[in-house]
């Protein structure tokens, strides 16, 4: 799988946008297509000759897009102190990120906060409209977002503040704690793997409401907590959600290595490695809901479960794609379930009850989708619906599926008729398919927010992308509740 951006620049802003220190934020939103559209497809459908696509902001509740400089190939989103669960806008998010430099010298580590994140919610069913009122509609949906803005006491322009601390080489992966979120974990391309205490950065941008924080054009030198070589460079590393400060680590060499807390902010990292797989270690995920169990995946096309107990051999193998094996999500509401993606562009869902070790016959494989056209870079099951998650690819999409759907011909002929067709969507899409979301240039990883609802985010080699797609709406509270 090919990880890294090529031709590294900094990012340019395609729109004009407030700059808070290195960084740059932007609204996305789009005018609304005056004519009858339909869903594009890349890598099937062609644009002619005076086509453009557009951005139709009706399928958002919110979209913006910022960057932090250089490209980042992997980011983190911080857990606050804001709220367990929040639906009201504007909302604001803490994350940590590693970039990708020109330079080795030139890399850091960002800790940042994105306040004033508006949006609006919208309804599933598209407005019925009446002859001559599309462009109206579209001027009071402008004014609609102008007062909405007046309504949150200021602009639509995210507001972005950012600290760096000084990283030696590229930032492969980088993962928060979950349960001490200013504690953060770094895979580097020089092979270390690093902890780090950022709560120092976190609180000075937890104290700043609105003004871009001192020193963010230049980065801390900062000394990290722990710091272990491996034999190789690496992308694959997990916090353990149930014991903290636990720890996991793979490399390219097809070692890994767990690293164990102890007092004083140190960890004791076992010098051996779990050693099953015959190359690269793509992706780990600890399991849910067993202190000792996480899973791994592989170049060699295989998915490994490891118990912690007994011993550095994985307590079971088995193929899982028919090509590298980039990513795992175990889903933490339904701990069964493990998804994969490949780098075929295929993703997977098996039910880890199904699993035994003579695998001639794989009964684990509940679904496999064969959608996306090119390698799986980032899958993860949403926080708060069991049968959803997101997959983004190299393909520039970012999709969203839910598992529960089946097609109904009834409901779309109902849904047809009150929309009158005014999106015409192709008949060969899965009907587990719930959103597709384009104009990023080479996604390369996407979490949910935990304590958000409905957000998603998204890093690729443009920069970030906030999204809350309007019809994922369901799984937010009614209003007034």
């Amino acid at each position: 799988m090919v990880r890294s951006i090529k031709n590294h620049k900094k990012a340019k802003r395609k729109t004009k946008g407030s700059k808070k220190g290195d960084g740059s934020s932007s609204s996305s939103y789009a005018a609304v297509p005056s004519t009858p559209a339909r869903v594009w497809q890349p890598g099937v459908d062609q644009l002619e000759e005076g086509e453009e696509l557009e951005c139709d902001p009706s399928a958002y509740n919110s979209l913006h897009a910022f960057h932090i400089g250089w490209p980042c190939l992997s980011f983190d989103i911080v857990l606050d102190s804001l709220g367990l669960i929040r639906t009201e806008f504007p909302h604001s998010v803490y994350f940590v990120a590693g970039t990708q430099a020109e330079k080795s010298s030139w890399n850091s580590i960002g800790i940042f906060k994105v306040s004033n994140i508006s949006g609006k919610r919208r309804d599933m069913m598209p407005a019925k409209a009446s002859a001559g009122d599309t462009d109206m509609e579209s001027e009071s949906s402008d004014s609609d977002e102008d007062s909405e803005a007046d309504e949150n006491g200021g602009s639509l322009t995210p507001i972005l503040q950012l600290r760096k601390v000084a990283h030696e080489g590229c930032v492969n992966r980088i993962r928060a704690m979950t349960q001490s979120p200013h504690i953060c974990a770094s895979w580097s391309d020089t092979g270390h793997v690093q902890i780090w205490d950022v709560s120092s950065h976190l609180n000075t941008l937890a104290d700043s409401a609105t003004e871009a924080s001192r020193g963010a054009s230049s980065a801390f030198n900062q000394m990290p907590l722990a710091k272990f070589k491996h034999k190789d460079e690496g992308y694959s590393i997990d916090w353990s959600p149930r014991v903290a400060g636990r720890l996991v680590s793979g490399d390219c060499k097809n070692s890994i290595h767990l690293w164990e807390p102890t007092s004083g902010a140190s960890w004791n990292i076992d010098p051996k490695p779990f050693v099953g797989h015959v190359a690269s270690v793509e992706d780990l995920q600890w399991s849910p809901t067993e202190d000792a169990v996480f899973a791994s995946c592989s170049a060699d096309k295989t998915i490994a479960i490891w118990d912690t107990r007994v011993g550095k051999s994985p307590a079971i193998s088995f193929k899982a794609h028919n090509a590298d094996v980039n990513v795992i999500s175990w889903n933490r509401l339904a701990s069964v379930m493990l998804a994969s993606g490949s780098d075929d562009g295929t993703f997977s869902i098996r039910d880890l009850r199904l699993l035994s070790p003579n695998m001639e016959e794989d009964k684990s494989l509940v679904a496999h989708f064969e959608y996306h056209k090119h390698p799986v870079t980032s899958i993860e099951w949403s926080p708060h619906e069991a049968s959803t998650l997101a997959v983004s690819s190299s393909d520039h999409q970012l999709t969203i599926w839910d598992l529960s759907l089946e097609k109904d011909e009834e409901e779309e002929a109902e849904f047809r008729a009150k929309t009158k067709e005014q999106v015409n969507a192709p008949g060969d899409l899965p009907p587990q398919l719930l959103f597709v979301h384009q104009g990023q240039k080479d996604l390369k990883e996407l979490h949910w927010h935990a304590q958000i609802p409905g957000m998603l985010v998204s890093t690729a080699a443009d920069g970030f992308n906030i999204l809350m797609p309007s019809n994922i709406q369901s799984t937010l509270p009614s209003e007034g509740t």
